[in-house]
Order: structure tokens, then sequence, then C-alpha cells
């Protein structure tokens, strides 16, 4: 594999010892750039490598829910039965990872770590203080970008033209097929008690897993064909349109690392659709995705006020103390009562499905900036509420779409207007000129 994925954090010699690989943001075992670092170090010492997999106990400060956690036990039981027919152990540790990874390494035969890898300031903090606590080399493999964070770029990018070209040039290095994992030679015995981890991880129980998304590593596949075959075609045409059915839905998937974008890139460009449909959908699962890693890898403020640029800044105080028609609290926002049907439609669909359409996610973040009573509020009632509801939330593609929407960022001033300043704005009659807002409305006010 390439050398450039992987990003040494602890570098000494390797002694003796199993190959470790803890697995957190990419919960698959196929097209795993991170499995098959841990692969060939098992390849290269001539020992074997095992799995394991960490989440603290309580998670309900975390924002952590019944839909978050049952829609990742879900795929991560596929990965222990896809392990198990390699001969790969896997294990389930319950605790904070800055504490069991070093403490397992100590019990276990481990001589050396590889983490997946995160740009979010907790798996910085994670990384830090494991590699702190431990006596073995340890490295971290960038399995979720196809352009790994630290090649795409050395520094925090402000606009996607930029990082376009960055990306762009670097997509015929990166852009190769995965090799296959191999079985190893002795056989394990994988048994995960599931029934007790759910019983002992602690989250919301009142926000349930949807029906609509169902999880897991083969359903997210399906997805993927399905997407090819009945909606890639018109993706260019609609996908601004919330009541046709042609965006993929696969952020979810993504998310947890129960499907590599990588996975998707390769299939959406071998399929027979035009040139340009491919690129407006490579524009998203790429570009715009990848560039949002780019963000919260280099600037730490990545859900904050502190993260927008300087002219969105300057332009929103500016406008802080603007009269606001409609102001109104955390509880009513979440609970979609608003005077406006469409954004408490689009609130209803979060609800409900876990999951809001994309362009409706600009609208809905960009109308809490509207009717809260400063910036700063706006953006910690709509990270709260997309963490919380968002089957993708806690993910910095969520982060940068707040920030772009509420604080510019990867974006330009516009006309300046009362409350928003230069930022753009978007209003229910610009909606209307791209879908039919009614029918919207009827459909989730229904629920």
């Amino acid at each position: 594999m390439n050398e450039k994925r992987v990003k040494q954090l602890k570098k000494i010699d390797y002694k003796q010892g199993d190959i470790l690989y803890w697995m957190s943001r990419d919960q698959r075992v196929e097209d795993n750039w991170a499995l098959l670092r841990a692969q060939e170090l098992a390849k290269k010492y001539n020992v074997n490598f095992r799995v394991v997999f960490c989440l603290r106990a309580d998670l309900r400060k975390a924002r952590g829910t019944a839909r978050m956690l049952d829609f990742m036990l879900a795929s991560l039981q596929e990965v222990e039965g896809d392990l198990s027919k390699k001969h790969i152990s896997f294990e389930f540790l319950v605790g904070h990872p800055e504490k069991e990874i070093p403490k397992y390494i100590n019990k276990q035969n481990v001589g050396y770590l590889v983490a997946d890898f995160s740009p979010l300031r907790i798996n910085k903090r994670w990384y830090k203080k494991i590699r702190e606590a431990i006596d073995i080399p340890m490295d971290i493999v960038d399995a979720h970008n196809i352009v790994p964070v630290w090649e795409a770029s050395i520094k925090q990018e402000y606009a996607a033209q930029f990082f376009r070209k960055k990306i762009n040039s670097r997509l015929d290095e990166f852009l190769d097929e995965f090799p296959e994992i191999s079985r190893q030679t002795e056989s394990v015995t994988n048994k995960t008690d599931w029934v007790n981890i759910r019983k002992t991880i602690k989250v919301n129980e009142k926000i349930p897993m949807p029906n609509v998304y169902r999880p897991g590593i083969k359903t997210g596949k399906r997805l993927l064909q399905s997407f090819i075959e009945e909606s890639l075609e018109n993706y260019d045409k609609d996908h601004n349109d919330p009541n046709t059915h042609t965006l993929s839905n696969l952020s979810p998937y993504v998310h947890f690392g129960q499907i590599s974008a990588q996975r998707v890139a390769f299939e959406i460009k071998r399929s027979k659709t035009s040139a340009e449909t491919k690129n407006a959908f490579l524009e998203q699962l790429i570009i715009r995705r990848e560039l949002s890693d780019n963000f919260c890898y280099y600037n730490n403020n990545y859900d904050n006020w502190q993260g927008i640029p300087d002219w969105a800044k300057a332009t929103l105080e500016k406008h802080t103390k603007d009269k606001r028609e409609y102001v109104y609290s955390f509880r009513e926002l979440e609970d979609a009562k608003t005077h406006d049907d469409l954004w408490n439609a689009a609130q209803i669909q979060l609800l409900r499905e876990g999951k809001m359409h994309g362009y409706m996610r600009m609208y809905w973040a960009k109308k809490i900036l509207e009717w809260t009573n400063n910036p700063r509020t706006a953006i910690i009632f709509a990270c709260k509420l997309n963490d919380t509801y968002e089957l993708d939330g806690r993910d910095p593609n969520g982060y940068v779409g707040i920030l772009w929407s509420i604080g510019g960022l990867h974006d330009r001033p516009w006309f300046e207007r009362d409350i928003y300043g230069t930022v753009r704005y978007m209003n229910k009659n610009g909606a209307a000129k791209k879908f039919d807002v009614d029918e919207y409305i009827r459909k989730y006010s229904e629920l």
C-alpha cells in the first residue's frame, strides 16, 4: 500500500508481539487501508494481527442516542463475522479508549499499534494520550479519505476552488484498487456478547433508530448499487429537490465507515452515466467531503464561532443587534414549533428519519441563524440538533455544513441584509423555485 496513507505517531523499533488494529472510524473489513496496514505489518514480522473496538460505557454526555448506537452495533456484528472468516480475532472493549487501549496492549502480546484516522478533537486527544502511555510503535492510517488529509494539503484551505485542484492532481496516485485481506493460519472464535454490550452502553433511549435507513455493511453496498441503477442518471438535475429520490443516502454508511468512499468513487466512475453527472456526484463525495476533513484537521474550532472566517465574524457582529421578528428557544426548534411550515417539515424529517435532505440542511441552518439571539447561539443549537438526531452527525461534513450556512465558511461575502450581514441568504421563495415546497410540507406535516 502507499506509505503516504500512514502517519507514524510513535517511531520506535518493533521488538516482538502481534499487530493490533484499533478500529474506530472505519468499521468494515473490506476496502480498509488501516486493516491492510495491520496485515502488511503482520506479514513483515511474521506474526498475527487482531482487531479491537472500544466504546465508552456512558455516551449520554456526548449526545449518544439509541439511534446512533444501534446503527453502529449492527455493522460491528458484521465486522466480527467477516473477521472470523479470515481467522482474525475481534474484541469489543468498553471504557475510555485512552485507558482501555494501553491496558489491552500491556496485558496482551501486542508489539505494534495501528489506528484509523479521524480529524476530530476527541480522536486527536486519544492518539496523544495513547502514544504517551505505550512503548511500542504506533501508526495512524487515513482509511476514510481517498487522498490522505495530510497529503491533500499542509494547511487549512479557504475555498473549494483551490482545494479541488490539489485533490484532482493527486487522485491518480491514490485512487487505486484495494488488495484483499488474507486469511490467517490459526482459527479464532469471536463470540462478543452483543446483547450485554447493548445493555452496558448508556445512551438516550428516547431517540430510536428509524425504519428508513437500515444499518450495516451489506445494506450500504446494496444502497450504492440501487443508487447507480435507479437514481444516478438524474442526480445532476434533481439533487436539490427533496421530493425526488435522487440522493445516494450513503452519508450515514460513509460516516460510520460501513462503506468506503473510495469504493463508492470506483463504482460511480465505472457506471455508464454521463461524465457530467458523475462529476457532479464526485464533487460532493470527494472534494466537499475531504475539504471538511481538511478544515477539522487544521482548525480545532470546527463546531463553534471561532471557526468561521474573519469577514463573517465582522459582518455578523455588526448585525447582532438587528431586530429579529421571531426568536425561538432550543426546545421550540427541536419540537418543530416555528411559524415556518417548510422549516418545520425539515425538522420533522430529521426527527423521524434520522437524515434531512441536503438542500434542506442548508435552509434549516440559515433559519436558525435568523431565529436566535446571536450567531454564537445559532451554531451551538445547530450542532446540538445535528449531532443528536442526524445518523451522520458528529462528522466533519455536518460541522462544516453548519459553519458554511451560518458563518460563511468556504464561501464569500454576498449582498448585505439585516441579521445575515453579507453571509449568503436563503428563503422559502428561493426554495420554491427549486422544488414543490407544498408537496414536501404535506409529506412531513402528516408525521
